[in-house]
């Protein structure tokens, strides 16, 4: 059953990680400050790349890969968006500690589309992977 269900799974970790690491907060931890410069833009990448991508697996695994490839990789991209600029206006209205950032959503909208990149080259290739099962 897990084995069916791992990239769902992976998906919904992924996006409850995400919003719990942009809207929680973090000032008063033991943790190291490191700064090292632009790095939360590099942070903001990758979660969105991972949720593209993850999106589209679970999409894939999901529907046994009946629902089309296209399609699947157009919505991924827009919920990524949407879902990016709503953490971004939750970020600026409702904590204290974070602030809505414009580049934050820029970064979080090359991580999508960088990610939609990788899932068409695996997917759309000479040596491509079959999307459906």
């Amino acid at each position: 059953m897990l084995r069916k269900s791992r990239f769902t799974l992976a998906f919904f970790v992924w996006m409850a990680a995400v919003t719990f690491l942009s809207l929680g907060s973090f000032s008063n931890t033991d943790l190291p400050d490191i700064r090292i410069p632009s790095f939360d833009k590099v942070v903001h990448f990758g979660f969105y790349f991972g949720a593209v991508i993850l999106g589209c697996f679970f999409v894939r695994e999901r529907t046994s890969g009946n629902y089309g490839f296209k399609k699947t990789l157009f919505i991924m991209f827009f919920v990524a968006l949407v879902y990016g600029t709503i953490i971004e206006v939750l970020q600026a209205e409702l904590t204290t500690q974070r602030d809505g950032n414009t580049y934050d959503a820029l970064a979080n909208s090359i991580g999508a589309l960088a990610g939609t990149f990788v899932i068409w080259s695996l997917f759309a290739g000479k040596r491509q992977l079959k999307w459906k099962y």
